[in-house]
């Protein structure tokens, strides 16, 4: 009880003492976009780490396995309320697995989002853009495709911190009938809610049990000089499937940095 006592003060201290200027807001709440784009003239780095936790038990046939994701995002601001990004991320199991052996995926993704819409007195924005995936090694085993989405966000302006929702649909293009796993469309849901000036709990969801499929709760901290820092957990849809085999589960954690 003391050490939660001392945690829980080293926290709330470390929310007072942030300082500095608002960050502008991130181009993704943790995975689904959200209605917020770059300012023209600016650059957003983002630098994510997902740990698994827990990792795969072991078995009689195989080792136990834990897979990392790292994750490095630039993002530009372009005329018109546009922006251009380019995610690269990169797998690594240990012990390796079926799909990379004992090497690592990586992967390349070139993506754009164009916020066509906007009322800030009514509080609402949307959004629409697409994702290319595809495989920056190991090709012959990995697949290609797009996402395309659009996204609907609504503020509620009551009181000092009101939060705010998002809501839109999204689309799986891929010209391979067999490749990509799971459903190829669905939804995707977002939340922020301010709790402080520089502190908000956050979530996201991705619907579908597939590579996007994720629930994510965490806390976002604005830090100075326009640096946001985010941490949370994304549990897998299908995280529970086969007596819970895949614990499809990792910690989300991420530093972005606009300038």
């Amino acid at each position: 009880m003391k050490n939660y006592r001392v945690f829980l003060g080293l926290f709330v201290a470390l929310l007072f003492a942030l300082s500095g200027p608002t960050a502008m807001a991130q181009s993704t709440i943790f995975n689904i976009p959200s209605t917020d784009t770059v300012d023209k003239g600016k650059a957003y780095f983002e630098f994510d780490f997902l740990p698994q936790a827990p990792g795969v038990d072991a078995t009689l046939t195989s080792p136990k396995l834990r897979t990392y994701v790292i994750n490095p995002r630039l993002v530009v601001g372009a005329p018109g309320n546009v922006e251009f990004g380019v995610n690269f991320p990169t797998f690594h199991t240990s012990n390796g697995d079926p799909g990379c052996g004992n090497t690592t995926c990586g992967f390349i993704e070139p993506n754009f989002k164009w916020k066509f819409f906007k009322n800030e007195d009514a509080g609402l924005a949307v959004v629409g853009g697409a994702l290319l995936h595809t495989a920056l090694n190991k090709r012959a085993g990995q697949d290609t495709w797009g996402l395309v989405y659009g996204n609907f966000s609504k503020k509620v302006k009551s009181g000092k911190y009101g939060p705010r929702f998002h809501a839109g649909p999204y689309g799986i293009v891929d010209p391979s009938p067999v490749t990509f796993a799971g459903p190829r469309g669905g939804a995707m849901l977002g939340y922020e809610q301010p709790i402080h000036a520089k502190a908000s709990i956050v979530a996201d969801w991705f619907s579908g049990k597939n590579y996007y499929g994720y629930f994510t709760p965490g806390i976002s901290i604005t830090l100075p000089k326009n640096g946001l820092l985010n941490a949370g957990y994304s549990i897998g849809n299908d995280s529970w499937k086969n007596s819970n085999a895949t614990k499809n589960r990792y910690v989300f954690l991420y530093y972005g940095v606009t300038f």
